[in-house]
């Protein structure tokens, strides 16, 4: 197989306001390009092949077609092969495969990843009603204001019918994501401030959203881009050569698992009834990347970059990667493993709740912030040891799940 590396990447601030600042998607496309460019240290027009990762830019901005950006900013790249990839929350991570699959079958050495979400131009109400594009339309969500409470609230419950749930365990997510984002220049929460009692059920500090989700549970609106340069192994080396590293201290796809299950929520809940977890599929998920990653338990990586569009996500993330047993993620919140100097950090970038959440972009990011890691340079997030860590990034109600291992040495 040819292997896959990623060069570098570049990430846009997920604080700022592009409609505010009088800007375009095009401006956010070209910030996130021209960083990773410049981050990886190639000319554009090394660039072979070009995939986007975006969910709804029509709805937002009126924009589709995103992938013809990159010939209108290089005329380098004006004829290269582009194309566009949809899979609600999870698009980014479909660029990213979609990429993969072109450097592996050896049709391009060098291949450029770009995810971005353009979203808070509107009212809270309009951008939820965009967002619900991802639920199955007229068949389910259809008698709330916000689709995704509804339906994550709607997964919490389940929880509690199979194993009980408790939202403490939820809100210390929470306040760990929030914490380990004060500590990245990029996160849109990274100002904030917190006051006693926010993270708990007091009504007023922590209004509930929908039945048993809350206002800190909850991932954020967020415009932004994230772009990575992956490069077939000859590149790779070649790159290494130039910059007089070895082969394995670039960040390589190690592994990759992906799985989809049907898009009504109730109908994946009824494929698992009488399971212990509620989605099956997350796990199998789970044991392609590391099957393929030549890895036996997730405990055999050093961290994880998971999905919590709303904390209880990151509670399922917990016990379907095998991280604990069905129903105890609550261990994994109460021992402190998933804290930044615990044994098994996760988000340590602050997650979608603390870094934030432009849809498109955030498998993307993902993949960025583990390269950041495993090669030493996420600044003053970086974690002591981190050799091989794990995305877990969801589109929908789990309906398109998909993992990236990305590491580095052998």
């Amino acid at each position: 197989m040819n292997h896959v590396y990623i060069l570098g990447g570049a990430q846009t601030d997920f604080s700022r306001n592009w409609a505010r600042e009088g800007l375009e998607i095009y401006d956010m496309f070209a910030e996130a390009l021209d960083g990773a460019i410049a981050d990886a240290g190639i000319e554009p027009a090394q660039i072979e092949v070009g995939h986007v990762g975006n969910f709804v830019g029509e709805l937002f901005t009126g924009q589709g077609l995103i992938n013809g950006f990159f010939g209108q900013l290089y005329p380098e790249l004006a004829a290269i092969p582009t194309s566009r990839h949809e899979a609600a929350c999870a698009s980014g991570s479909i660029a990213m495969l979609s990429a993969m699959r072109d450097i592996e079958a050896g049709h391009y050495d060098i291949a450029c990843v770009l995810g971005l979400e353009f979203m808070r131009n509107v009212n809270g109400k309009t951008g939820a009603e965009y967002l619900g594009a991802a639920a199955w339309q007229g068949h389910e969500a259809t008698d709330c204001d916000y689709p995704w409470p509804h339906m994550f609230d709607r997964i919490t419950r389940e929880y509690q019918q199979r194993h009980g749930i408790r939202g403490e365990h939820l809100a210390r997510i929470a306040e760990i994501n929030f914490g380990n984002a004060k500590s990245n220049p990029n996160a849109q929460t990274r100002a904030w401030q917190f006051p006693p009692g926010c993270f708990s059920d007091d009504d007023e500090l922590n209004p509930v959203i929908e039945g048993r989700v809350r206002k800190m549970d909850c991932g954020q609106i967020t415009d932004g881009a994230a772009c990575v340069m992956l490069a077939s192994e000859r590149a790779a080396r070649e790159h290494a050569a130039k910059r007089g590293l070895k082969l394995a201290d670039i960040p390589r796809i190690k592994g990759w698992g992906h799985r989809s299950a049907p898009i009504l929520l109730e109908r994946k809940l009824q494929l698992s009834a009488g399971m212990p977890l509620l989605f099956p599929h997350v796990q199998t998920m789970m044991e392609d990347a590391l099957r393929r990653g030549g890895f036996a338990q997730i405990t055999d990586l050093d961290a994880l970059e998971t999905h919590d569009c709303f904390s209880v996500t990151e509670y399922m993330a917990i016990d379907h990667s095998g991280l604990t047993a069905p129903g105890e993620s609550w261990k994994a919140v109460e021992d402190g493993r998933i804290t930044r100097d615990g044994s098994f950090p996760i988000n340590p970038s602050g997650g979608l709740i603390g870094l934030g959440h432009p849809v498109g972009a955030t498998g993307v990011r993902m993949a960025l912030d583990c390269a950041l890691q495993v090669s030493g340079r996420a600044g003053d997030y970086q974690l002591p040891q981190a050799e091989n860590m794990a995305t877990f990034n969801l589109g929908g109600s789990a309906t398109t799940c998909v993992s990236l291992i990305i590491g580095v040495g052998a």
